[in-house]
């Protein structure tokens, strides 16, 4: 079971690879498993109340079954102690080499061994990255780059559960995308917490982002195959001019770009301790718009944030206007130990908080549907990637993740690029026709 990120999606499919490699065969029924874990994430409190109702009906199962329970992921020390006594295995990620050992022996991870857990830390993380992923997807794939994070946002644990930043060799990066690309993925994912800090840990031995995204778009330039390139997450404030023009450059490098703002207020950023500015963040947007006039604009925002006044608000609510998103990923602030607004008091009401929740997805609504608007009459390359809710409908994404359903029963089309004529719009997708 995989809760959070992206991230922990991409650390499942190195999880799967280690237990087929001790002949252990997947499952989707769970009471077919015995062996059977978490990858843990302790960003929201809801994530970790799931974790607590699944061992314990793990835990009543033990009566009767042989089952070995684990835990890994993204947590902080204080969950993770509490839970080494409800799991056999309770590891970091990092240690996943070490995972079969820890099963042969039946080990279970101390207290003790707790404190000892950064110990190596750069290379316990060089010997995961070397574990070949068993990825979920045929044509979709997740290539972390980067783990942990320096920038200790007041409102995230992060730092405190993967620790801190560390970049990946660049030439492993390349191999795992060359790799994907000669076995025909048409959507490729750079993964990391901040990834336009990628190298910043290793300066004068490794290469900046701007260069590692060149690298690959060579790659592309290097193949008949298309194939789409898409990164996450990066920061505002380490968004340069080069990293844009390097996009533009290459056909292979998605335009769409995920710049995650958090607020449009300034007062409430420097709390956060985001180290960006709205007018920073404006001159970045600015940047994009020019050098990539067609790419689509994501981002992440936080309402309910400690002592955020209905001013400070609606000030959030007026960037979601101006640089006119095309998808935001809205979340109610709720505290987390170990992050430091975790001693502030939470002093905004959850029914406030909701009622922000719903004023702001309403003018993401209303943003969104604007753009989806203008691709009606127009003829757009997608990905198709499952079947839609809509009955005799397929489903795909555009370049600039803007997903579109068209009608067909042609499952052999998923995980294939098609061409669509786009016919109507909604709020947050469009609906158009196969163009044969």
């Amino acid at each position: 079971m995989t809760l959070g990120c992206q991230m922990n999606l991409s650390d499942s499919e190195r999880v799967k690879r280690v237990l087929e490699g001790m002949g252990a065969q997947y499952t989707e029924n769970e009471e077919e498993a015995n062996i059977i874990g978490i990858l843990a994430c302790s960003v929201r409190q809801k994530a970790i109340d799931k974790v607590y109702n699944k061992i314990s009906v793990w835990n009543k199962r033990k009566r009767s079954s042989n089952l070995i329970t684990f835990l890994s992921g993204c947590v902080l020390p204080a969950d993770r102690e509490r839970f080494l006594k409800l799991f056999d295995i309770v590891f970091h990620m990092r240690e996943l080499p070490q995972f079969p050992q820890m099963i042969s022996q039946y080990g279970i991870t101390t207290p003790a061994g707790l404190v000892n857990e950064n110990l190596n830390a750069k290379d316990e993380i060089g010997l995961f990255w070397q574990v070949k992923p068993k990825y979920d997807s045929t044509f979709e794939a997740f290539v972390p780059i980067q783990n942990g994070c320096d920038k200790f946002c007041t409102y995230c644990a992060v730092p405190y559960t993967r620790g801190r930043e560390v970049s990946r060799p660049s030439q492993e990066i390349v191999e795992e995308v060359k790799d994907l690309i000669s076995k025909g993925f048409k959507s490729i994912t750079l993964l990391g917490q901040n990834v336009n800090s990628y190298g910043f840990d290793k300066k004068g031995e490794e290469i900046n982002f701007a260069q590692l995204l060149e690298q690959i778009g060579e790659l592309g330039n290097q193949t008949t195959h298309p194939f789409w390139v898409y990164f996450t997450s990066p920061h505002p404030r380490d968004m340069g001019r080069d990293v844009i023009e390097v996009i533009a450059k290459y056909t292979c490098l998605a335009k769409q770009i995920h710049l995650p703002i958090q607020s449009g207020d300034d007062k409430v950023l420097i709390k956060m301790n985001r180290k960006h500015s709205v007018n920073k963040y404006r001159e970045t947007v600015t940047m994009i718009r020019e050098l990539l006039p067609t790419a689509t604009l994501f981002t992440d925002i936080i309402v309910g944030f400690t002592g955020e006044t209905e001013e400070q608000f609606q000030h959030t609510r007026k960037i979601m206007y101006e640089f006119s998103y095309n998808m935001a990923y809205i979340a109610m602030y709720s505290p987390r130990p170990g992050a430091a607004s975790h001693a502030w008091d939470d002093d905004i009401s959850q029914q406030i908080k909701k009622e922000r929740f719903a004023l702001l997805t309403e003018d993401l609504r209303d943003v969104s549907g604007k753009y989806n608007q203008t691709m009606v009459g127009k003829t757009y390359t997608l990905l198709v990637r499952d079947t839609d809710r809509k009955d005799g409908y397929l489903s795909g994404q555009t370049e600039g993740k803007i997903t579109v359903r068209f009608a067909s029963t042609d499952l052999s089309l998923i995980g294939q690029f098609v061409t669509v004529h786009i016919t109507s719009w909604s709020n947050f997708s469009v609906e158009g026709e196969l163009v044969k």
